[in-house]
């Protein structure tokens, strides 16, 4: 306001600021964006705002830099950066304006204000960037690859970003420039799962269009079936590994397109009053923040809407079944909402409570809703202690055969994040596809719905050097049916027969 630009004419980047208008969405578009059902002026209005946020930030670049003088920086290799980029906004404005819309951007552009306003240099800030973009606008024409994809007349196009060095911006390690070879298995399964998305959930679809951008090829996780991730940065971008099939990409795009939504919703809103406050999340094993719980509600969303499709298939009425019920209670479990995060909220609950009421397969419900509490058991093992003096209480209650003391255990999340696997769920999915069951004796029989049996078994479990495993603890709640916190049953772990524990606290 009145400063004047921090360098000859790099004004010229960011002069559209000053005649934006400002960036609204109506009740009405808040609503149907919590339902999962933005409308294309509101999908695009996101994306105008984006454009804005990043004209910000490279104008608080250009400001950051001019107390370090980073023009003699560069007087070897070039002009200044920030000086190249509005001298080529003057001769291709549009094609400026794409290159700084691109989600990528946005995520260099956080890194390298950050890395300013830390003390760093503008050659270590990564500021030459800039002169790159300057050089990409002279070629309007340039061609990208891409993977595109079409059926029943929609159509798709994402970049396929194997090559660019700012990829790595998003949080999962990059593969190296994909082979020809590589490319075509890419461009087969999003074919695929276009036709898929485009069959079962056409309007997710046409959403997953406007917003998606590229597509960064990771690394895969040897301990997970695939990985992908977005940045709040970096609006329409999807790291994900390369997918098992077409439906694997499928669900992952969907998930990740709506983690996208979200951030891009929450730079205009805020949604939660305490975001930081720590929760159960059905999707992870660790606690995670209030804003962690909404983006997992609102990234299965869709996902559980593309499963609800699927009816003929058990294992994807598994997922529907497991994962509308998980949607409602962890949105259901948010507190301290502002009004725009009542409003949004209000509308995703509204869209998944009724999906609670449609039938599945009953040996599709009892195994979802075990895999659910499961799921909880264990993380209620791992993260949540009862303090010692308590501890002290129950144990001397059992002793002497007094009724339980009420105690109550404290979050504490567990020193390091990991996920843990689950046999009994890679028996449910193996039950599901009616494959032979190989495995724990109590796990196989639990999963076969003989709780009788697998209750036996896994009284009989061994303990290991640290006690009973959290997960026999889990199956001995499972199959028994015990409405116990484990955490508080653990502490009287090797005192007598577990069950006799648990029906003492039960």
């Amino acid at each position: 306001m009145g400063t004047p630009p921090a360098h000859p004419g790099s004004d010229q980047a960011t002069a559209g600021l000053a005649r934006a208008r400002p960036h609204r969405l109506t009740d009405a578009a808040l609503t149907a964006l919590g339902a999962g059902r933005p409308d294309p002026a509101t999908v695009a209005e996101l994306h105008r705002a984006q454009l804005s946020r990043h004209l910000l930030l490279l104008r608080e670049i250009a400001i950051a830099t001019r107390a370090g003088r980073p023009e003699a920086a560069f007087t070897r290799t070039g002009p200044d950066p920030v000086v190249a980029l509005a001298q080529a906004e003057r001769t291709s404005p549009g094609r400026v304006r794409e290159l700084l819309g691109r989600p990528l951007f946005g995520a260099w552009a956080t890194g390298c204000l950050t890395a300013l306003r830390a003390g760093a240099g503008p050659v270590e800030a990564g500021l030459g960037h800039l002169s790159d973009l300057a050089l990409a606008a002279q070629i309007p024409q340039q061609r990208d690859r891409v993977l595109s994809a079409g059926h029943d007349g929609l159509a798709i196009t994402a970049r396929l970003e194997d090559a660019d060095p700012l990829r790595a911006r998003l949080g999962l390690t990059p593969t190296p420039p994909l082979t020809a070879e590589q490319r075509d298995r890419w461009q087969r399964a999003f074919s695929e799962a276009w036709r898929l998305l485009v069959t079962a959930v056409r309007p997710d679809a046409e959403v997953l269009a406007a917003v998606l951008d590229c597509v960064v090829p990771v690394q895969p996780d040897p301990a997970a079936r695939g990985i992908s991730a977005t940045s709040a940065e970096a609006f329409g971008a999807v790291a994900i590994s390369e997918p098992a099939d077409a439906t694997a990409l499928a669900v992952g795009l969907l998930h990740e397109t709506q983690h996208s939504i979200l951030n891009a919703v929450q730079y205009l809103f805020d949604l939660l009053e305490a975001p930081d406050t720590l929760g159960y999340s059905p999707w992870r094993d660790d606690p995670r923040p209030a804003s962690g719980i909404l983006h997992g509600a609102y990234a299965y969303l869709t996902v559980t809407r593309f499963w609800r499709t699927r009816r003929d298939d058990l294992l994807a009425q598994f997922e529907f079944a497991r994962w509308r019920a998980a949607v409602v209670d962890a949105a259901g479990s948010l507190r301290d909402l502002t009004p725009a995060g009542a409003r949004f909220v209000g509308a995703l609950l509204d869209e998944v409570r009724p999906w609670l009421a449609e039938p599945v397969d009953p040996r599709v419900l009892r195994l979802a809703q075990g895999a659910n509490r499961d799921h909880y058991l264990r993380w209620r093992l791992r993260n949540r202690h009862v303090d010692p003096a308590d501890a002290e209480k129950l144990v001397r209650a059992f002793r002497t055969g007094e009724p339980p003391p009420a105690i109550q255990s404290a979050l504490r999340p567990a020193p390091r994040r990991a996920l843990e696997a689950s046999t009994r769920l890679d028996l449910a999915h193996r039950f599901l596809r009616d494959r032979p069951l190989d495995g724990p004796e109590a796990d196989v029989a639990y999963v076969r719905g003989d709780n009788g049996r697998a209750l036996s078994s896994y009284r009989r479990t061994e303990d290991g050097p640290h006690g009973r495993a959290p997960t026999d603890w889990a199956g001995l709640l499972l199959a028994g049916g015990f409405e116990v916190a484990p955490e508080i049953a653990a502490v009287l772990d090797g005192l007598a027969d577990p069950i006799e524990i648990l029906r003492w606290l039960g």
